[in-house]
């Protein structure tokens, strides 16, 4: 006979539930939780990604506001007692402020236009202001989550309006990222304002130029995109509140959409207004599409900023070696020494993924067949996440590799004044033909174009050092880079 001292684990305790029920049946709901029954099948149901509708907290935080200003629009105009309205604005302002955060679990790629976020959202006020007001979670006859956090309201207008408040919110910080990456641009133009190098077209010697004009260039593309991007809070400040289902307004008081709309306003301080045609506004994605449009440009700006300055970075004894950027890591686990740009590699990366987001956006812009476009969500997962991904790809990039270049000026004297290409600037004295054969004798020769003309044309030394000076050709239009401050 053995002994068997082998522990038995005690049975874990049963999670403690409450039961709910829908128009499918009854399902058992954690007790602690704030959400309720449709959060709680949707949570289920949609298994794909991974990523939660708590993973954008922007999305949730416009989502409460919107909740608070219909919950005061429907107390203005006697559809909700104050006690009820005092308790849901409460709770939304609590989620506001980031409380509750880990209580909106559901996949952002859920099916039904936003329906499951909309009812998690309804639900979690609905349980929050009940304990507000001293009532059990799941006591819907006191605050249910339809007939009274939802009540004039649908997901077809509210989940939109949440979307676009969460674009604003999102913007605003890549505006500022924006702005600052185009003043270390700026900076570093200035730094370098008669540096003179040699401009390039297709990735051939061309013609002189500066360092500055070069990095200006990169800054002044970024002060386009900021002006873009403030564009765009007008076209998402048009909200169809009150418009319910398909834009009808049934269920919706008809005092319900200008009131919710000048309460929203007056809220977040935007320039709100209720669209002018509700119908055609629940499947017009125009604003959405404007967002994606001018994301990917800002990502066209960044990835040509990001490309020219591995390329200028490239060598660096068999490349250009116009330039230095930072070291941040080894490059090879095979090769001894090798430096690689990684922070502009990674910002091409972000690009990429911000390439992949309009494509996103159109296709499921282009699906709003009828009345109602379902795919909403998928939009703003999408944007939101690529403006996330840039705008943080943008604070790296100023961070870690433009505040740290190193200018190597005296490789670019020497390539502006050993290019061939500078010839054309005898255009004009001695023509065409001429300059040309002029180019091919100090390319063929390894000769400067100033040394072979003084030799083959009449034109004084004088002359000659005036036509083919590089800081004169590269300003001819008195282009100095330096900001107007």
């Amino acid at each position: 006979m053995t002994n068997d001292t082998t522990t038995v684990p005690a049975a874990p305790h049963a999670q403690a539930m409450r039961t709910e029920h829908d128009c499918i049946g009854t399902m058992d709901v954690p007790a602690n939780a704030y959400w309720g029954i449709h959060t709680q099948r949707a949570i289920g149901n949609f298994t794909v990604s991974g990523i939660s509708d708590m993973q954008h907290p922007q999305m949730i935080r416009a989502y409460a506001t919107v909740k608070r200003a219909c919950a005061e629009a429907n107390e203005e105009l006697g559809l909700l007692d104050h006690e009820r309205a005092r308790a849901i604005a409460a709770a939304c302002l609590e989620i506001e402020g980031g409380a509750l955060a880990d209580q909106f679990p559901v996949d952002v790629l859920q099916g039904g236009a936003g329906t499951s976020l909309n009812m998690n959202v309804n639900e979690v006020i609905a349980n929050r202001a009940l304990e507000i007001a001293g009532h059990a979670k799941g006591d819907y006859g006191y605050i249910h989550p339809n007939d009274h956090v939802n009540h004039s309201q649908s997901t077809n207008d509210t989940y939109p309006a949440a979307c676009k408040i969460a674009l604003v919110d999102a913007l605003g910080p890549m505006a500022e990222e924006t702005r600052k990456l185009s003043r270390a641009f700026h900076d570093l133009a200035d730094r370098h304002a008669n540096d003179v190098t040699i401009g390039r077209t297709q990735l051939q010697d061309a013609v002189p130029m500066t360092f500055g004009q070069e990095f200006h260039a990169f800054a002044s593309f970024l002060k386009t995109d900021i002006a873009e991007l403030e564009a765009l809070v007008p076209q998402l400040t048009v909200l169809n509140l009150g418009a319910t289902a398909i834009g009808t307004g049934i269920c919706a008081d008809l005092r319900f959409r200008n009131a919710a709309t000048e309460h929203l306003a007056r809220i977040t301080g935007l320039p709100i207004r209720a669209a002018s045609d509700p119908i055609a506004s629940v499947t017009d994605m125009s604003a959405y599409i404007a967002v994606s449009q001018t994301v990917k440009n800002l990502a066209i700006h960044l990835k040509k900023a990001a490309d020219d300055l591995r390329l200028l970075n490239s060598g660096p004894h068999a490349g250009f070696n116009d330039l230095t950027v930072p070291a941040r890591q080894a490059g090879s686990s095979i090769m001894p020494g090798k430096v690689n740009p990684v922070i502009p590699e990674c910002v091409d990366q972000c690009c990429f993924m911000v390439f992949g987001m309009d494509t996103t956006v159109t296709w499921a812009a282009s699906e709003g067949q009828l009345q109602l476009n379902a795919f909403d969500p998928v939009m703003a997962h999408a944007l939101l996440e690529g403006i996330g991904v840039l705008t943080r790809a943008m604070a790296m990039f100023r961070e870690r590799c433009v505040e740290g270049i190193t200018v190597h000026t005296a490789t670019g004297l020497r390539y502006a004044n050993s290019s061939p290409s500078i010839a054309a600037a005898l255009n004009g004295e001695i023509g065409y033909e001429h300059a040309a054969d002029i180019a091919k004798e100090a390319m063929e020769t390894n000769r400067s174009v100033r040394e072979v003309a003084g030799e083959r044309t009449d034109l004084p030394a004088d002359r000659l050092d005036a036509l083919l000076d590089p800081i004169t050709l590269s300003r001819r239009l008195g282009q100095t880079c330096r900001e107007h401050r």
